[in-house]
């Protein structure tokens, strides 16, 4: 099988195709025939050296989307389509950036879905993330108010989607006037130009504050956001865009504004349950939800995938087809 392969943390062209062996399950594992995966900051911070606990070489990916190839227990049917996100891979063991992958059981989501396979290949981490932030993080309620920082994200506009879906207004910032318009095809009612005050244009509009926040794009903009939040409000952070996710000198009094709440969420597969999956692949089929795909490559193109990722041009989610 062709694969991706990062002997060890460099730039793009440290990125090389090479031809494995097609790996075996494992006892309690199942093998994947990967159809696509999609792309993540989580492989840029891998690639860079910025991730811990990852051993070289590694085949990156922390998600993929495809059919079963193999399962010793019988579990899943050959052909099944399934997803796998997090838990290890492309850290821990090889992940999805290749034309098989094996993960543990636990860490696999089926569905059914007519939907062409890129599509597919842009939900896994990014529908997993934005759900479990929402749900778990902010406990997100009908009619409140939600800022999203680092709208443009693929999380954000996966975000932006959730969230009008069960009825919440959405601000969601950009450093970028140009991508205004794929915010308000995600639904986002208020899209703001960051220039590091967003707290000010958050509370011109709203001026006790938003309910919940989403924080994806680190600790430079943290303060910002809390201050942009209620008294009661919650601010969950999840991402890390910056490339920046340590707050040093923490003292809670001084940073936290009187009242707010911060928490945090970093979940796996057992997060997305297939109910949630299921439904919303259904929504995006009927037109009643979309998938933010931004462009589409081919293996052989993985190296330009991660230039483009990193440049911090997309305007949604990058997608690798195999």
């Amino acid at each position: 099988m062709r694969a991706v392969v990062l002997d060890a943390p460099g730039p793009v062209t440290d990125l090389h195709i090479r031809e494995l062996p097609v790996p075996e399950p494992a006892e309690g594992w199942v093998r994947i025939k990967v159809k696509a995966f999609g792309l993540n900051r989580s492989e840029l911070h891998t690639r860079l050296g910025l991730a811990e606990g990852v051993t070289f070489p590694r085949v990156l990916g922390i998600e993929a989307v495809g059919v079963v190839d193999a399962d010793p227990s019988g579990t899943y049917a050959a052909d099944q389509q399934v997803m796998a996100m997090m838990g290890g891979m492309g850290r821990v063991f090889d992940g999805g950036y290749a034309e098989y992958t094996c993960v543990p059981r636990s860490q696999i989501v089926p569905f059914k879905s007519e939907l062409d396979w890129a599509v597919l290949g842009a939900v896994p981490e990014m529908l997993q993330t934005a759900n479990g932030s929402l749900t778990v993080g902010l406990d997100a309620q009908p009619g409140q108010r939600l800022l999203i920082r680092g709208g443009t994200s693929s999380v954000g506009l996966a975000a932006a989607i959730l969230a009008k879906r069960i009825g919440m207004t959405v601000l969601a910032t950009t450093r970028s006037e140009a991508k205004a318009e794929a915010m308000a095809r995600a639904g986002v009612d208020h899209v703001l130009v960051d220039d590091g005050d967003v707290a000010v244009q958050v509370r011109r509009l709203f001026p006790a504050g938003v309910d919940a926040a989403l924080e994806l794009v680190g600790t430079p903009t943290l303060p910002d956001t809390l201050r942009a939040t209620r008294v009661h409000g919650t601010v969950c952070f999840t991402g890390m865009l910056s490339n920046e996710w340590i707050v040093k000198d923490f003292y809670p009094i001084h940073y936290l504004p009187a009242g707010v709440r911060l928490t945090a969420y970093s979940g796996d597969a057992a997060d997305l349950s297939p109910e949630v999956l299921q439904s919303y692949l259904d929504d995006v089929a009927a037109g009643r939800a979309a998938v933010p795909l931004d462009r589409v490559f081919e293996l052989d193109q993985v190296r330009e995938a991660h230039a483009f990722m990193e440049s911090d041009g997309a305007k949604g989610k990058l997608v690798v087809v195999t």
